[in-house]
């Protein structure tokens, strides 16, 4: 299957089959007559010409859900909290909604966390509002409107106005068959003077050849509200991946993202957040690690367009073997968002001769009353430090292995749940082992 041989009828039967309103599937047909005339996104410095995100044998796979959390993989138990009495959480299998839990207390709140379909027939109106409208648009190049084509899964996570929650809320997305082909879509929205902590897990359990992964997400923050976000995505070595995590931040609210990017294949990820209202607040902290002969291109941007906003970015990678990672960071302020400040820092670690990783610092600064600056550094692990713990008796591999885990923990450290936490650390353990 292509996009060339997809076609309106495939696209609306889909759409029926899973009883998606007038609108939904409107906005899907509209996406596919404009794939032809729209360009593939172009990273900088990486060529994804001869990368495949177009090419796949399945739309969707169906898999069983899980009656309990006991029917888990192992390696998905552990991103649970199997004890946890009234947890908030959403497990999908490939395309499948496979577990659901919400406790009573957020239902009687008018807190609503399901799966992206459900919201379309159950909450239609509230969904229209805020699908592809106002944090990323269809149109934006091919593989954001091949995604609003032939989105398969997903969840829906709103926050009415004055609620905050105390306790994260966590969706885990389990890709366990070789055939299953992600276009997952998740959309949080925190309301006015609401608070939210929303974790996600992207994990494949098997290995798999040629399969893809169009992962779109938009993030809403209305005024006053607070939404932090975190994410480790462990997806396998054949799978190639395009991650869009963009948020929109209104009258003082905050966006803060923590992002463990552990992808085994080719993997382009953009995360933007865009400060439209006064006294906004953006803050990203990514760590990556990038082995065999993997190539990946993360893009982190912040842009200011109110008064009194500020931005921070801080990108930490990790580089082995042959594999190759760029780091973009871009601080944008727009003319008219005076007193803004917009920092970044972006450093490079490379364990091996072959492997290359570059942090490109950007500033576009279009106006003047405003604070601005940039940091960047790429280099090989600092013999000093090596020195320092050989000379206490630690091995040099063991030396190596504590300045690695040194360097990435200032992003580890912010994941705001514990067993996830630990799960990255373990993960990152395994990469640079």
């Amino acid at each position: 299957m292509t996009i060339e041989t997809i076609d309106t009828g495939f696209v609306s039967s889909f759409s029926k089959g899973m009883s998606e309103p007038a609108w939904f599937e409107e906005l899907r047909l509209k996406a596919l007559t404009q794939l032809e005339e729209l360009p593939m996104p172009k990273p900088d410095k990486t060529k994804i010409d001869k990368w495949n995100f177009t090419q796949f044998n399945r739309h969707t796979v169906t898999s069983a859900a899980y009656a309990s959390l006991g029917e888990l993989p192992e390696e998905v138990k552990a991103l649970v909290d199997l004890e946890a009495q009234n947890q908030n959480l959403y497990i999908q299998r490939n395309q499948t909604p496979a577990f659901l839990s919400l406790s009573q207390e957020l239902k009687d709140k008018g807190v609503i966390f399901t799966d992206i379909f459900t919201a379309a027939r159950d909450h239609s109106d509230l969904l229209k509002k805020y699908y592809m409208t106002q944090a990323i648009n269809a149109d934006e190049h091919k593989l954001t409107a091949l995604h609003a084509a032939l989105v398969n899964g997903g969840v829906f996570l709103y926050v009415p106005k004055n609620v905050e929650i105390s306790e994260p809320i966590q969706a885990v997305y389990v890709h366990d068959d070789a055939e299953a082909n992600l276009f997952n879509h998740v959309l949080v929205v925190a309301d006015d003077n609401s608070s939210v902590t929303y974790v996600e897990n992207y994990i494949s359990t098997m290995e798999v050849s040629g399969t893809l992964a169009n992962i779109l997400t938009e993030v809403i923050a209305n005024t006053n509200a607070r939404v932090q976000y975190g994410a480790v995505d462990t997806l396998a070595k054949g799978m190639t991946t395009y991650v869009n995590r963009r948020g929109v931040a209104g009258r003082d609210s905050r966006i803060e993202w923590a992002l463990g990017l552990m992808n085994e294949g080719n993997t382009i990820s953009e995360n933007t957040t865009n400060l439209l209202g006064d006294g906004s607040y953006g803050d990203t902290k990514t760590v990556v690690v990038s082995r065999g002969d993997q190539s990946q291109n993360f893009t982190t941007k912040v842009v200011h367009f109110g008064k009194h906003t500020q931005g921070n970015i801080l990108n930490h990678g990790v580089v082995k073997d042959s594999a190759s990672s760029i780091f973009n960071g871009i601080g944008k302020i727009e003319h008219g968002a005076s007193k803004s400040d917009a920092e970044q820092t972006s450093r490079v670690l490379m364990l091996s001769e072959k492997a290359r990783g570059d942090a490109n610092p950007i500033l576009l600064i279009d106006e003047d009353d405003v604070m601005a600056g940039h940091a960047a550094s790429v280099g090989r692990v600092d013999p000093v430090q090596l020195y320092y713990l050989m000379s206490r008796g630690i091995p040099q591999t063991e030396a190596e292995r504590l300045v690695i885990h040194g360097f990435l923990a200032p992003v580890v450290n912010q994941l705001p749940v514990e067993h996830v936490k630990k799960q990255l650390t373990e993960v990152i353990e395994r990469k640079v082992r």
